[in-house]
């Protein structure tokens, strides 16, 4: 069967291409998610305005995607984990803790636009891939750290001169019972 895109779909197409695929996957995937419509005489012309109006739409978000990787590129984004002996992390960094990390840093970006094949489990730095736009693609720093261990912080305010936070070092006030 022969579809035209309205999206664009990973391994098939960009939008506007009339690529022919199976019937199920059309009619399963495709057609039923607005991925894609049919591909008759009709469609064809409507496609045609909807080309034009793709390029003018595909050159701002272009703009757009190159305007925010210039504002991504400096960005360094650390993470402090749990982690063993040898740096291999308890848990792991994932795309959508890099997601949230850019949110909190006022820069919206989709999850599934980071390229991360897997998850961080390892301390050290990271450069990751995020494709803004199919032509754009900004590059972060990710730093992951190891928390610190109980035995570094009572060591780290011992050596500030602060006092170690120890329920010993101060004796609680003994009420006695009224008689």
């Amino acid at each position: 069967m022969e579809v035209i895109l309205r999206e664009d779909v990973a391994d098939l197409g960009f939008r506007g291409e009339v690529v022919k695929v199976a019937d199920g996957y059309a009619r399963n995937y495709l057609l039923p998610r607005k991925l894609a419509m049919q591909a008759t005489a009709a469609n064809k012309a409507v496609i045609e305005q909807m080309k034009a109006a793709a390029a003018r739409r595909s050159a701002s978000e272009k703009t757009q995607a190159e305007q925010l990787a210039i504002q991504l590129e400096p960005l360094v984004l650390s993470f402090t984990r749990k982690a063993g002996e040898a740096g291999h992390l308890f848990g792991s960094v994932t795309s959508a803790d890099i997601a949230a990390e850019l949110a909190a840093q006022g820069h919206e970006v989709d999850r599934r636009k980071i390229q991360l094949g897997d998850p961080l489990k390892s301390t050290g730095d990271f450069k990751v891939a995020i494709r803004l736009h199919r032509e754009v693609t900004a590059r972060v720093t990710v730093k992951v750290q190891a928390e610190a261990t109980e035995e570094e912080k009572i060591a780290a305010a011992n050596a500030s001169g602060a006092a170690p936070d120890e329920e010993a070092a101060e004796p609680a006030a003994e009420e006695t019972p009224a008689e």
